[in-house]
């Protein structure tokens, strides 16, 4: 479920980069989960899945959808308005260590250890020079739009420790999903008509609507299925290390399908992740101890 999630979202940066080029960032966000939410609730309803009815489910949706879709989704658009969305994957990628930070705080079961933070350090690293260490070239400018993907990183973090109590709540993975980009369209409507007022628009070319649909049903309506379903079996630190795997997917894609060559550097930052995937998650490094340990 990890290697399909990374799947999916490496796509959004691209569909973004196509998307920004007619469209202003409220009013991509906005179709994003709109879009997602009338997804997500057809398919609920059609597997007999219903809404929940309670004051608590909707205000958790509402705090998730703010933390993992508005803010997250907004500064992340807006800041591919100003960089490169190979420096904008490469800044995404420091989920992981804020994570590992947040979820050290405040989760019992996700404590900070050394051999955690030495994974991301080393996985963080792999990414680098996967994507190309070329792309870290648009540091010095724009740092606005770098702090903004990096808060972007921070709010995806708290994201994933508040969205552990959706299962304690017995809240289905389908409806969880649907419900945050529900809350979150709610929230966007105004502020994207406000700010962007959208029908004074063109009408977009068929790429970018395509994108738009691609972001919104593949990116977003499936991607969080499978979100809360790894949140909920596997926790929040191992789930956002998928920002660890998208450029393992991107340049893997662009092999099988577009032809494109791998060089030893892609090898060495795959292998650089893996390593750092394996540390962080720990239960290899926990049976190489007890295997190596004396039989007391």
């Amino acid at each position: 479920m990890l290697l399909t999630l990374s799947l999916l979202w490496g796509g959004s940066f691209f569909f973004v980069e196509v998307i920004i080029s007619e469209l202003p960032p409220l009013t991509v966000v906005f179709l994003r989960v709109v879009l997602a939410a009338i997804a997500l609730w057809l398919f609920a309803l059609v597997i007999g899945l219903r809404p929940p009815m309670t004051i608590g489910a909707w205000t958790a949706f509402l705090i998730m959808g703010l933390l993992n879709n508005v803010i997250p989704f907004t500064l992340i658009v807006w800041g591919q308005t100003h960089i490169a969305s190979g420096l904008a994957s490469i800044l995404n990628a420091t989920t992981p260590l804020f994570t590992v930070i947040v979820a050290g705080f405040l989760l019992v079961d996700e404590r900070t250890t050394s051999m955690k933070l030495v994974g991301v350090i080393i996985g963080f690293i792999g990414v680098i020079l996967m994507i190309g260490p070329s792309a870290l070239s648009g540091l010095e400018t724009d740092v606005l739009a770098q702090i903004a993907v990096l808060g972007a990183a921070v709010s995806y973090a708290f994201a994933g420790v508040f969205g552990r109590r959706f299962k304690a709540m017995g809240i289905d993975p389908v409806v969880t999903a649907a419900g945050q980009v529900t809350a979150s369209s709610l929230v966007l409507a105004p502020v994207a008509i406000y700010i962007d007022r959208p029908f004074s628009l063109e009408i977009p070319g068929i790429e970018v609507i395509t994108s738009i649909i691609g972001l919104a049903i593949l990116s977003t309506a499936v991607a969080y299925i499978l979100y809360f379903r790894i949140l909920a079996s596997a926790g929040a630190t191992n789930l956002l290390l998928v920002t660890f795997l998208i450029p393992i997917s991107a340049i893997l894609l662009g092999s099988l399908v577009l032809g494109e060559s791998l060089e030893l550097i892609h090898y060495l930052g795959m292998a650089l992740i893996g390593f750092g995937l394996s540390a962080i998650d720990g239960r290899l490094w926990r049976r190489k101890r007890r295997l190596e340990s004396p039989a007391e």
